[in-house]
């Protein structure tokens, strides 16, 4: 169905498609008879694919990675897409814009992405609000969900961890694990956070206030591709130091190399992140190298270029515990995640 929707879909500008797909989503889910026959459409309930991560437990390993439901929207409605984790944010303490329209483009002949949408969200106490609602309803969930946390654009790099601090107090009470954004490409001097000294001071301050909870909650860091072997091997180090849980590989990238779409279409389009296939060899490189550098005590999730069964495969075998998706499902429909779950369930493990 989706392959004959999809051509419609796309003369729509990428950013409205995706809030009317949404709306239709959410209007689907909220037929109750609906909702239940997509649930048995496209869950799966094969128990072997359920795995233990950073002390939880995820019904199976295929996410959805942050930036596709920036604000919790609508996570009962993708969950019927068969997730076992769904990660909102990227959130920042402020409500904020993000850059000037248009800001999402699609490469088709990449199957990619490329986006400056510059954090734009409805704010911190909008998610928590609509998080402790979806609590209160879901009590007897399995669904893990993950907070994606950000500075806002206006908070000078020296002031940052404030932001950071300020969205991990708040958000733990209502999500099951935290994932630290600093390797965005779209807010201006971000990834001048993934430097070490910064880097690391943010990490041991988030960590010092995650213990004085008393029940502490795993926390990951999200890292760019566009880092040397050098700067991995230093992220593998913070990792150490910092006890947080792990990594997240990877954000968008800066690089246009190997595409087939012309250079004149993306140099057209301009600044951005590009995600998708294009990514799919460079992610599973740093997957590969994190996982040399940090044994088995840290938890990677994989993310980039993960469509089908085969990209998922590809990164759980370079190291990953867990894949990610988020171009690949505009690309590939709602069956994506089954088909994902159906082709690694007879070797996963």
């Amino acid at each position: 169905m989706y392959h004959l929707l999809k051509p419609l879909i796309f003369l729509l500008d990428p950013e409205k498609a995706h809030k009317a797909t949404m709306t239709l989503l959410d209007t689907a889910c909220a037929v109750p008879p609906v909702h239940f026959i997509m649930q048995r459409m496209f869950c799966s309930g094969d128990e072997a694919l359920s795995t233990n991560v950073m002390g939880l437990r995820f019904a199976n390993p295929v996410g959805l990675a942050a930036g596709f439901d920036k604000d919790g929207k609508h996570i009962s409605s993708l969950a019927s897409l068969g997730f076992g984790f769904i990660e909102v944010g990227t959130v920042t303490p402020i409500a904020q814009e993000g850059n000037p329209k248009p800001r999402l483009f699609r490469l088709p002949a990449d199957k990619a992405l490329i986006n400056r949408m510059g954090f734009n969200n409805e704010g911190l106490d909008a998610l928590v609000r609509r998080l402790k609602k979806w609590r209160e309803r879901n009590t007897d969930t399995k669904l893990i969900i993950g907070g994606n946390i950000g500075k806002n654009k206006l908070t000078p790099n020296e002031n940052a961890e404030q932001d950071y601090l300020t969205c991990f107090g708040a958000l733990f009470p209502w999500v099951d694990y935290f994932v630290v954004n600093v390797s965005s490409p779209n807010t201006p001097g971000l990834r001048e956070l993934q430097e070490k000294e910064p880097l690391t001071k943010l990490l041991l301050l988030l960590q010092e206030k995650n213990r004085s909870t008393g029940k502490p909650k795993p926390v990951l860091l999200k890292i760019a591709p566009d880092l040397t072997d050098t700067q991995l091997d230093e992220i593998a180090d913070i990792v150490r130091s910092t006890e947080i849980a792990g990594v997240i590989a990877t954000n968008t990238t800066v690089s246009r190399n190997n595409l087939s779409t012309p250079p004149g279409i993306t140099d057209s389009i301009g600044a951005g992140g590009l995600s998708g296939s294009p990514l799919r060899e460079r992610s599973t490189q740093v997957i590969r190298r994190l996982r040399e550098k940090l044994g088995t005590h840290a938890a990677i999730i994989g993310v980039g270029g993960v469509e089908d069964a085969s990209s998922a495969r590809e990164k759980l075998d370079a190291g990953a515990n867990l894949v990610q998706v988020y171009s690949g499902l505009v690309y590939q429909g709602p069956a994506m995640v089954k088909n994902i779950l159906k082709g690694i369930s007879p070797s996963f493990s």
